[in-house]
């Protein structure tokens, strides 16, 4: 059975065959499909400011893919095409890489082993990840909450008033 997935791109390290990190991404989604995986839709990359210790900005993306793959055999897919890109397993948290790939949502719901959690734990308090999400999948609801990605982007983003 076919299943779809919203998966998050992330780069900020220079590729010495790919390039820039914007190009890293274009190639991960080559990658992907030459795995079989069938791209639907990539939003526009757009640039964020790191988390951590790096100090290089992050080209950031998201896609909707479809495979026949399920979320544990996508995840170990994806950890192996982070490693033909050169990423290493280890090291610092939030250090500089060349590719970052992560599963957000899955057309299944939620799912939950010691290796992966779906939804992505984090994604709702990042816009790096919402951001081009809503481009995406802007109707994709959240298991968890049941809000859209459009209205987890709203909230994240919404003006907030200053304390009197």
């Amino acid at each position: 059975m076919r299943q779809r997935y919203l998966i998050a791109l992330g780069s900020n390290k220079r590729h010495a065959r790919h390039g820039a990190p914007e190009r890293v991404l274009a190639a991960a989604l080559v990658a992907l499909a030459g795995e079989g995986v069938a791209v639907e839709a990539v939003a526009p990359t757009l640039q964020s400011p790191p988390l951590g210790p790096s100090k290089r900005r992050y080209a950031n993306s998201a896609a909707v893919i479809e495979t026949g793959l399920d979320p544990e055999e996508l995840l170990a897919l994806l950890k192996r095409i982070e490693q033909d890109f050169g990423r290493r397993s280890g090291g610092q948290r939030w250090s500089s890489r060349v590719l970052d790939l992560d599963i957000v949502l899955w057309n299944g719901g939620a799912w939950s082993s010691p290796r992966l959690t779906i939804p992505h734990q984090a994604y709702r308090i990042r816009d790096f990840v919402l951001t081009p999400a809503r481009q995406v999948a802007p109707d994709w609801r959240d298991p968890i909450t049941g809000l859209s990605a459009n209205h987890l982007h709203a909230r994240l983003t919404r003006p907030r008033r200053l304390p009197s």
